[in-house]
């Protein structure tokens, strides 16, 4: 089978190497442009590697793109990562359609920020769809799922990295099989069923420690390690990043600093307590509004002298 492959980073690369291994073959790469300063993709690496053409359009709607993309006569378009919106044209122009990979149970959570908003709402299952793309935003006819729990202590990259970016170069694979073999289903979505959330950033994730302390440790969570939950602290701004939840009552306030120690800084939430082990403290950026470094809670709090009983927030 003829594929085109589109995607980015390390999942569109695994991708590309499952279908080699596979023996598929791949007439060309779309991969997004190389931005100044950066690493070459891992995508692009690859294919450039094995001699697969890359194109890098500034969007896959440009004048000539598709033309281009009728050339390649593909059968089969497999969208790996993609950020992009891919024109109808494109997604209608394989003999055998397009198939696209999204982390989450569709019609749960549509939309690229799928992860955040799972562990943020506190589910405690997700999973990842292989789906037939079409104009909307995660709208199109299912092809398969595979479903994973959301453990109390995934951030959205462990529960990408260690279950949803292995699961779904799986079960791309196994969406292709389905393929040739004339028997890959396209249910429809339940639009009752459906969610849409938009990118989660940086005004998504402010902490508000009035919030019961298992949203707070459920916001933290979903936002590492991007965009990063934010609070401040005498007037500066604090990005949290890994924490541990103890549900203890506390007689203290919410946001309010206990202590700090090696393991790190406890602060009070309402209905229990937690334990921040890695910050991101406002200063000079190593690179352009990122902030400091990320560093341990316990060497924060000592470059800053910390004291028990001042508030977060």
């Amino acid at each position: 089978m003829r594929i085109v492959l589109i995607g980015q980073a390390t999942f569109g690369q695994k991708v590309l190497e499952a279908l080699l291994g596979k023996g598929e073959q791949v007439a060309a790469v779309y991969v997004p442009p190389d931005k100044p300063g950066s690493k070459t993709d891992p995508l692009k690496e690859s294919a450039q590697k094995q001699g697969i053409t890359v194109f890098q359009p500034q969007r896959m709607r440009e004048p000539g793109v598709y033309d281009k993309f009728v050339e390649l006569a593909p059968d089969l378009c497999i969208m790996a990562f993609v950020t992009d919106i891919v024109p109808a044209s494109i997604l209608n122009c394989p003999r055998m359609g397009t198939i696209q990979y999204h982390p989450s149970l569709l019609p749960r959570h549509r939309g690229r920020s799928a992860i955040n908003w799972a562990i943020i709402n506190g589910d405690t299952r997700t999973g990842i769809t292989i789906l037939w793309p079409d104009a909307g935003i995660d709208t199109g006819p299912i092809l398969l799922q595979k479903e994973v729990e959301i453990s109390p202590t995934d951030t959205v990259g462990s529960l990408y990295y260690d279950k949803l970016f292995p699961l779904g170069v799986d079960a791309i694979i196994e969406s292709i099989d389905l393929i040739h073999k004339g028997e890959a289903p396209r249910i429809r979505q339940d639009e009752s069923q459906a969610t849409y959330e938009r990118p989660c950033q940086e005004k998504d994730a402010v902490i508000d420690w009035a919030q019961p302390v298992e949203k707070v440790y459920n916001l933290i969570r979903g936002t590492n390690p991007q965009p990063g939950a934010t609070t401040s602290l005498r007037g500066q701004k604090l990005k949290i990043f890994d924490c541990e939840l103890i549900m203890q009552d506390v007689p203290a306030a919410p946001g309010e600093i206990r202590e700090s120690s090696d393991k790190g800084i406890a602060v009070a939430g309402r209905g229990g307590w937690l334990l921040i082990k890695r910050v991101q403290p406002q200063g000079q950026a190593p690179s352009a509004g990122s902030g400091q470094a990320k560093m341990r809670a316990s060497e924060y709090a000592i470059s800053v002298g910390l004291r028990a009983g001042e508030r977060l927030g």
